[in-house]
């Protein structure tokens, strides 16, 4: 039973993942790295397909040696964190707003503690 979870898990990571490659906001790479989490425990073919992509494979090697992130993500991450933050600020009310920015500076604080790759 835990595997399907699993496998069902991996292909919904992968799916917004490939959202994520299209909107702005939605992170692509911890979806694919979430994906290959989900696939090792469920489908050795389908977790070896995505380690061994030309795109997301570097990613996944990367975070899974070193816990590492490239530098170009975390300054995606970061503009996005920004953007976000803005959102937030504008559209929610306080002190509601309060628990977006608690959320976006806590993960961006630890964003920043990963080595680089």
């Amino acid at each position: 039973m835990k595997r399907h979870l699993y496998f069902v898990g991996g292909w919904t990571a992968l799916g917004l993942g490939a959202i994520g490659a299209v909107l702005p906001l939605l992170p692509t790479v911890p979806f694919i790295i979430l994906a290959a989490f989900c696939f090792a425990r469920s489908s050795r073919k389908l977790e070896i397909w995505l380690v061994e992509h030309p795109q997301f494979g570097p990613h996944i090697t990367a975070w899974r040696e070193k816990g590492a992130i490239s530098k170009k993500g975390k300054r995606a991450a970061l503009l996005t964190y920004v953007i976000s933050m803005l959102v937030a600020v504008i559209f929610t009310p306080w002190p509601w707003v309060l628990i977006a920015v608690a959320a976006i500076l806590i993960s961006g604080t630890w964003l920043m503690t990963r080595p680089e790759s």
